[in-house]
């Protein structure tokens, strides 16, 4: 079932053979396309026959599955049950699928049609820094809504060829969020002058797929000749979003090919117009505050710098921009700017663009909560002891009766303090 307005692009209904291609979705004008939610379509696998309760087609592909469950049946079975029945009976309804809804009504959640329960997720806010409302209501009006729909399959689902085999990954609230209001900023390039702004997303929240998500989606929607920056400050951080980079299929090349070796090397992969470098912020450094040369005045240049609180300011943050003059900045960093570096911050990159704490993130369930559990180690202090030392040190400093007297007045009370044994105490504890 492909749109009228789609298949006009193609003018293989008259015959011409040497026409354009036939877009099975428009992805540039979303009324093209031809949305339709059905309701209990029944479906015959080889040996069974089962009706989902929602199946949503999009010019006929059944991109989206919702199942629905009474208030009391908890969501787990919604997804034990039913999600992994059709999995096994009617696997060919998961094609074409981008993800999953399960409701009962008081919760919904989304996710991979086969990833474990536990990667699905609910949905908890319409745009950034908008109130928090998990309900069903959110979740439909995020994802399927017909614009959001189609940036949630075309820019926020990846395949991931992780370590335990490939797994399919659908973007969360926070990070789709995130990352348009990261793609506005590359829209608005020219009004804040390069500076894109700091992603603050805590750890363990995606925060490189995040990275990548933005990058892919800017390459996609945006098109010119963008080469991507990825710079890190360590060589283990390096390979590390380098591997991720290289795992979902994003780079065309070798990942060695496209770490810079040298500054040379850069200079060489800049050049070269490659669709991703990856560097480490020393590669523009100097000795002795030189000035950093020219590497590339291209102005389609986005540098992504990780944790970009740490060593991305300062003489190596205004070297990398004396080496790229015309590029814009955009920091990741999974921990808040401590203050004081916030300025020096703000000059490379901007203001926050999206903030996902670490509150919230234990809130939502990525990120394990920390506990800190106090402990008090068993201690004694013997202050007749204390002062037999502290006047065994007097007498070595061969003081005469003056001096003696006059450090007695200067520090009666400060000696009286030290050598009490509850207050000695409690200042221990104190630095704990």
């Amino acid at each position: 079932m492909i749109p009228h307005q789609c298949l006009a692009r193609s003018q293989s209904c008259t015959g011409n053979r040497d026409a354009g291609p036939a877009w099975v979705i428009d992805w540039r004008d979303v009324a093209a396309n031809d949305f339709v939610a059905a309701n209990q379509v029944w479906i015959k696998g080889v040996l069974h026959t089962r009706r989902p309760d929602t199946i949503g087609f999009v010019n006929g592909l059944p991109l989206l599955l919702a199942e629905w469950k009474a208030p009391t049946c908890p969501l787990a079975d919604a997804h034990e049950n039913n999600l992994r029945d059709y999995r096994d009976t009617i696997p060919q309804l998961f094609d074409a699928n981008g993800f999953v809804l399960l409701s009962n009504g008081l919760e919904a959640v989304m996710g991979p049609s086969h990833a474990p329960f536990e990667v699905y997720a609910p949905w908890k806010r319409l745009e950034e820094g908008g109130p928090e409302d998990p309900s069903l209501e959110t979740i439909l009006r995020a994802t399927c809504e017909p614009r959001r729909f189609l940036d949630l399959i075309e820019n926020f689902i990846l395949f991931d060829d992780a370590k335990g085999g490939m797994r399919k990954v659908v973007g969360k609230y926070h990070q789709v969020l995130g990352v348009n209001r990261a793609i506005e900023a590359v829209r608005h390039v020219e009004q804040n002058k390069g500076r894109l702004g700091v992603f603050w997303h805590t750890q363990g929240s995606g925060k490189s797929l995040s990275m990548l998500m933005f990058c892919e989606k800017v390459l996609r929607r945006l098109g010119g000749n963008y080469t991507f920056v990825i710079v890190t400050d360590r060589t283990e951080l390096d390979d590390q979003i380098a591997g991720q980079f290289a795992s979902v299929g994003a780079l065309t090349k070798d990942i060695r090919q496209a770490q810079a070796g040298s500054r040379n090397h850069l200079r060489e992969l800049l050049a070269g117009n490659e669709r991703y470098v990856f560097t480490l912020i020393h590669k523009f450094g100097t000795e002795d505050r030189e000035p950093m040369p020219v590497l590339s005045d291209r102005s389609d240049i986005i540098v992504v710098t990780d944790e970009a609180h740490r060593s991305q300011y300062d003489q190596l943050a205004a070297n990398m921009r004396a080496a790229l003059p015309n590029a814009a900045f955009i920091g990741f960093t999974g921990t808040p700017l401590i203050q004081g570096e916030e300025s020096r911050t703000r000059e490379v990159f901007g203001d926050y663009i999206s903030v996902y704490d670490f509150a919230q993130s234990v809130k939502d369930g990525a990120t394990v909560p920390l506990y800190y559990e106090a402990r008090k180690p068993e201690l004694q202090l013997n202050s007749d002891e204390l002062k037999e030392e502290l006047d065994a040190l007097l007498d070595e400093a061969m003081l005469d009766e003056d001096q003696e007297k006059k450090l007695n007045r200067e520090f009666a009370r400060q000696y009286t303090l030290l050598s009490d044994t509850w207050r000695v105490t409690t200042t221990f504890f104190a630095f704990l």
